[in-house]
């Protein structure tokens, strides 16, 4: 009869503790909360939404014009001497540009916070490799994050974050062929 008590007790034990070891990741928040990332360690989700849009147009005109002139009449007894003398000169340039960009980009990524400053805000780090088809993309993203800012889902959108570092690289076929070759770097750095 002991050992079937012993063994009750034993099974009670790990069942209490298993279920304890749910509500670990949010100890001291109430049961009834958010589960949203508030230390270092946690996790939180990061939706990428960036939309920038930049034109810049110039035109340019410059003319100069200038003109010297200059006359000598002499005469001595029955001789005359003339001398005419002119200079002129113009310049003239214009010139135009105008460079038009515009980005989009969504996306999501998972980021940890990796520290917590003196008011409370939560520094992130994350980053993301996928490779499909022989194309590597890397996304790395850092910043801070205020906890308002912070979504009952736990995620955030990148334009509430602060001091946002967001580097979006690639490597493949597709990014080769999308360098100049080696002749036109040469002469590009010639001319």
């Amino acid at each position: 009869m002991k050992k079937i008590a012993i063994f009750i007790l034993s099974i009670f034990t790990v069942t209490i503790v298993s279920t304890k070891a749910q509500f670990i990741q949010n100890t001291s928040r109430s049961l009834f909360s958010d589960v949203k990332a508030f230390k270092v360690g946690d996790a939180v989700t990061i939706l990428i939404m960036e939309e920038t849009q930049a034109d810049n147009t110039a035109i340019t005109k410059d003319s100069r014009s200038t003109s010297i002139g200059g006359e000598i009449d002499a005469g001595v007894n029955n001789s005359k001497l003339r001398g005419n003398a002119d200079l002129s000169t113009s310049n003239s340039f214009s010139g135009s540009g105008q460079t038009t960009r515009k980005e989009n980009i969504r996306s999501r990524i998972s980021a940890r916070v990796t520290k917590i400053d003196e008011v409370g805000n939560l520094y992130i780090e994350g980053k993301r490799t996928t490779k499909i088809n022989g194309e590597q993309q890397t996304i790395i993203i850092s910043g801070t994050v205020r906890p308002v800012d912070i979504l009952p889902n736990n995620s955030v959108y990148s334009y509430n974050i602060l001091d946002l570092t967001l580097y979006i690289e690639g490597e493949g076929s597709v990014s080769k062929i999308q360098e100049p070759g080696l002749i036109t770097k040469f002469l590009r750095i010639l001319f």
